[in-house]
């Protein structure tokens, strides 16, 4: 009677064991998604350059004074708007003043000298010419003519002197713009920009704001593609709903690096006549490099390069080995014909309605070949080889392989789903096939200790039996004897 019941045991854990073999097969085929397909259409692919940047006036000017003393009128504050030849600031004028009524008196004075010394020398000479006077004193009226006509242009001089000193005392605007700084105020005592050894107190600094233009710091790999004269697009963040219309004015040649990053700072120019853009605003500056309007386009989730085709043959279904057999001899075809010349078509208005808006100095996008799977029937797919022009984050050119209205099978969800198994795989691998390595001897001895026992109450169990047996606390006399009747 206990032949039956041993019978029945040793065949449950084969049923088990092949339950749960159909099960996982099961799982396996219920984790297999469906592949999704985009209609191959007309797009408009903007390529651009992303740069960050701040708002700057193109030209700041510092206003000094060529006087020294204390500051009796300020009529300005920051942000005050001036025209060429407003008051900025007026310097206390008592001492340019002073200096000035001397200049004035000595000129004065050197007139009333130069006209008695015209006299002298005119009755000097008709007296020399009657033999009156001696030639001694004849040369002395001419000297003293002479001496009287260098002291009017010394008198001249200095009040002429005097005069640029007194006008220094009045600063106004030499442009029309805009104060932005102002470190002085009212009553404090300046020195001259001209006396001082260390150049002056600054007055103020002021720029004209209605031109401005932005320093944005470009990342190595995209300034290959700026030029001078390039349009832009400038968003700041205080009008995110108005973009600004700019121009690459030029390139700086120096790198700037920041946190191992090399950038190239390029100044684009702004116009800013309603005075909405700051000094000061950050921006973010968008530079067209290349602009493609109506223009047959594949998404760039249904691009692969040739180099995956064996892996994303498996996603829609075909076998990879036949599939890098065909890439294989598609390859060799379109060799063959671009040594006969019968290369790729240029970038240009695919049916004649392409309409093609770029910097003439920007570099044209080099022709590149790519895979795609285009499906041939409902859930069928077969791949092709295509050359692509532009393309921007989302949609790429399509120069050849394709037509407008065929679809094609976007993998990009697949591809992400393959990278998460080969990082979960690789992780098993590491760490064994039971997850942790502690887990997997915990479970392990307890496998074997169920195994064991089962065999010892059988009186079937082997040696191996009755230590997995020992290991699950069965007793030992359960299954002691080797092959036990």
């Amino acid at each position: 009677m206990r032949t039956p019941a041993r019978c029945l045991r040793v065949l449950t854990l084969p049923v088990l064991l092949v339950g749960g073999a159909l099960s996982a097969c099961g799982q396996k085929k219920e984790t297999v998604m469906a592949v999704s397909t985009e209609v191959v259409g007309r797009q408009t692919i903007v390529v651009d350059a992303q740069a960050t940047g701040t708002v700057e006036p193109i030209n700041v000017i510092e206003v000094k004074s060529k006087a020294s003393g204390q500051i009796t009128r300020m009529p300005v504050e920051t942000g005050s708007q001036v025209k060429a030849g407003d008051l900025l600031v007026q310097v206390d004028t008592r001492d340019v003043k002073n200096q000035y009524d001397q200049a004035a008196a000595d000129l004065r004075s050197a007139q009333a000298g130069l006209e008695v010394a015209q006299s002298q020398k005119k009755r000097s000479d008709e007296l020399y010419a009657t033999r009156i006077i001696t030639t001694q004193e004849f040369e002395t009226a001419q000297l003293q003519l002479t001496q009287a006509q260098g002291a009017i242009v010394r008198a001249t001089t200095n009040v002429d002197l005097a005069q640029q000193r007194l006008d220094d005392a009045t600063v106004i605007a030499p442009v029309n713009g805009t104060v932005i700084d102002k470190p002085v105020s009212l009553g404090q005592v300046i020195a001259s920009a001209t006396g001082s050894v260390s150049g002056g107190t600054t007055l103020l600094k002021m720029a004209d704001l209605t031109k401005v233009r932005v320093r944005a710091l470009v990342n190595e790999t995209d300034i290959g593609n700026v030029r001078a004269g390039q349009s832009t697009r400038v968003t700041v963040d205080a009008y995110p709903e108005r973009p600004f219309q700019g121009v690459v004015e030029k390139i700086e040649p120096q790198a700037v690096v920041q946190q191992s990053v090399t950038m190239f700072p390029v100044i684009v120019s702004l116009e800013n006549n309603e005075g909405l853009l700051k000094p000061g605003m950050n921006g973010e500056v968008s530079m067209l490099i290349d602009r493609r309007d109506n223009v047959v386009a594949v998404s760039n989730d249904a691009v692969r390069t040739v180099r995956e085709a064996a892996v994303s043959a498996a996603f829609v279904g075909l076998d990879p080995d036949s599939v890098t057999a065909q890439v294989r001899a598609l390859q060799a075809a379109m060799r063959t014909d671009n040594d006969a010349g019968g290369g790729a078509p240029a970038p240009t208005a695919p049916r004649g309605r392409t309409k093609t808006t770029a910097s003439p100095a920007a570099p044209a996008p080099r022709a590149r070949t790519a895979l795609v799977f285009v499906e041939t029937a409902p859930g069928k797919f077969a791949p092709r080889l295509v050359r692509l022009g532009a393309s921007d984050y989302d949609y790429a050119e399509v120069l050849s392989g394709l037509t407008e209205g065929e679809k094609v099978a976007t993998l990009a969800v697949q591809s992400l789903q393959a990278k998460r198994d080969q990082q979960n795989d690789r992780f098993r691998s590491m760490t064994g096939a039971g997850g942790m390595p502690g887990v997997q001897r915990t479970g392990g001895a307890a496998g074997g200790g169920a195994a064991g026992g089962a065999g010892g109450g059988t009186g079937g169990g082997t040696g191996g039996g009755t230590g997995g047996g020992a290991a699950a606390g069965a007793p030992t006399a359960g299954g002691g004897r080797p092959g036990g009747r």
